[in-house]
Formats: C-alpha cells, structure tokens, sequence
C-alpha cells in the first residue's frame, strides 16, 4: 500500500514537472514576433504567387487579344520585363523566407535575455548591435514594399479600366470605345495595339476568363503586398521595444553588478576590521 503511495506520488510530480515545463516553453515563445512572421509569410506568399500567376495571364492576353509579338532576346520588350519581375518574385520569395526565420530567432534571443537577466545569460554589446541592425534593415524594407504596393497598384488600376470598359459597353449602347496599350506605356507610340468595343477581339477579352481571373490575382498580389507592409510595421514595434528592454536591462545589471562589488567590499572591509580588533585584544 505504500509502495502504490509512493508511486503515485512520484507520477505526480512528474506530471507536474512536464506540465511547468510545457508553461515554461510557451512562457519563452516571442508571440509578438510569431504573428509578425506568420502574417509576412502569408502577405510573400499571396504577393508572390498572385503575382507570377498574373504575370503570366498578362502575358495570354496581350498575345491572344492584342497581337502582340515577342521581340528578338536582347531587345527590352514588355515580355522580358514580366519576365525580369518574375525573377524578381522568386528572389523576393526566397530572401523573405530566410529573413522571416531571422527575425523569430532574434524575437526567441531577446526573449531569452529579458527572462534570464539575472541567470547565467549575459547581455552584451553585440546583441544590442544586431537588434539595433534589424531595425534599420527592417526599416528599410518596410520603405521597399511601400514601394512594392505603389507599383503593384498600377496593373490593378489598368485592368480597372479594362474591366470597366468591358462592362460600359453593355450598357451603353453605340459607344466607340478602345483599349490603346500606348496609352499605359506597353508599347512604343509607332506600334499602334488596341482593341476596340464592336470587334470580335474585344468580345471574346471581355468574356474570357483570362481578363478576370488576371485582374483578381492583381488585386491578391496587391493584398499581399499590403500584409507585407503591415508585417513589416509590426515588426519595427517589436524590435524598438527589444531594443528598449535589452537596454533597460542591461543598464540594470550593470547596477546590479556594482551593487554587489560595493557589497562584497563592504563585507571584506569589515571582515579585516574585525581581524585587526581581535588582534590587538590578543
């Protein structure tokens, strides 16, 4: 019977060691840096994705409903500038995912240091220096994908157009409208590409489901770029009050350590006095 007891008890404890353990593990996870990362993650990858897919239905509808022809490789063409922005997502994709894991990996640091201030971890000059470096780096890229929504809006604003001629002429009837690519820059002025409402072209853009599946996936990529930002913001706020807290706390054990050197003088100054006074009573 008391063996059984003393099983029990000792299954308890271990019960409840596991249990402060998990506690504890969950206590250390930076959640603030989690829902940063996980909402970058997931504004890179709408960007990205909705981006090469529209890309790529920008490229069917400009040779399918505006004829137009791919140049020669080493001419600059609107082809090799979707393809350079396609190469340009995957490079995003990529550098986002790595610098994403950075950052936890500094949030976990961080967290750690806040934690174990008076353990064994110590705050050095050059954890200060990288979170003061993420900052900056963070910064900067939240200033790149500002830029990255601006120019992301364009396409959205020109499928717009496209989109709300396509219903303007169901509407009204005799309208002479037409869609000119010189007029948003995609060809040169000599080439004269446009598609005009009355024709079979136009019809056939307009019921396709090229011209709405590309303008929604615009749309997506634009969302995407704008979580990206979000992400970005949050992630500054984290990182400055990091910064704030690991500064804070390494100023307090600074003081923390020349309390104690003061403390242990004190007591060695005492400790010769009393040596000296039984001494001379000796």
């Amino acid at each position: 019977m008391q063996a059984k007891m003393e099983e029990d008890l000792d299954e308890g404890q271990t019960q409840k060691g596991c249990f402060e353990c998990c506690i504890k593990c969950l206590g250390g996870i930076p959640y603030p840096s989690l829902i940063a990362t996980i909402l970058l993650y997931a504004g890179v990858a709408l960007f990205c994705g909705c981006g090469h897919e529209a890309l790529s239905g920008t490229v069917t509808i400009l040779q399918n409903y505006f004829e137009v022809v791919r140049g020669p490789m080493d001419s600059l063409d609107v082809f090799t500038m979707i393809d350079i922005i396609k190469y340009v997502i995957y490079g995003i994709a990529s550098a986002f995912f790595v610098y994403g894991i950075l950052l936890m990996v500094e949030g976990f640091f961080t967290t750690g240091a806040i934690r174990d201030l008076y353990g064994d971890f110590k705050i050095t000059t050059c954890g200060r220096c990288v979170s003061a470096w993420f900052i900056m780096l963070t910064y900067i890229f939240m200033l790149a994908w500002l830029g990255v929504t601006a120019f992301t809006s364009l396409p959205v604003f020109m499928y717009f157009n496209i989109w709300t001629v396509c219903q303007n002429t169901t509407a009204v009837e005799g309208a002479n409208l037409c869609l000119d690519l010189r007029q948003f820059g995609i060809v040169s002025i000599g080439e004269e590409k446009k598609v005009c409402t009355g024709s079979e072209k136009f019809f056939k853009m307009c019921e396709s489901n090229e011209l709405d599946l590309t303008f929604h996936l615009f749309i997506c990529a634009l969302a995407g770029a704008g979580a990206a930002v979000i992400a970005m913001i949050h992630y500054l706020m984290v990182l400055s009050a990091n910064w704030a807290y690991v500064k804070d706390a390494c100023r307090m054990q600074k003081y923390e350590d020349i309390k104690s050197k003061e403390e242990q003088e004190l007591h060695d100054i005492h400790s010769t006095r009393s040596k000296e006074r039984l001494n001379a009573y000796t």
